[in-house]
């Protein structure tokens, strides 16, 4: 099983945290200076702070799970013989089945190298 890279998901912590301490620190001198440009500022870091949370959440539900007759990642289940080509570029893995469907597994997965290596080795590419 491969997940999202912990990196990935510490940035989106790292994001979340300080976006909600600006918040709180807004909301603070608004209520200290009464003046509408840090309710307004308040406002921005709590929608950044949720926009970061969602993408947190969505994030993790990036799993690649590899079996023996073939791997899923999110609905598409693919069989080893389906797989037609399998690319390496930067934005990640793109998978091309034989129905010429591209399925794109993206750079955040953790240990994306040893996974093109046994998509590669499973498939014989």
């Amino acid at each position: 099983m491969h997940r999202t890279a912990p990196s990935f998901i510490q940035r989106a912590a790292i994001i979340a945290l300080l976006s909600f301490a600006f918040f709180l620190a807004m909301l603070i001198a608004f209520l200290v200076r009464q003046q509408v440009g840090y309710l307004v500022l308040a406002a921005a870091f709590f929608v950044l702070n949720i926009f970061t949370l969602i993408g947190f959440v969505v994030q993790r539900q990036n799993i690649v799970n590899v079996f023996e007759n073939g791997f899923r990642f999110k609905k598409s289940k693919i069989a080893w013989d389906d797989v037609l080509s399998v690319d390496g570029d930067e934005a990640g893995l793109s998978i091309v089945k034989k129905d010429r469907t591209v399925i794109k597994i993206p750079r955040s997965i953790d240990d994306l190298g040893r996974l093109n290596a046994v998509i590669r080795e499973k498939t014989h590419i």
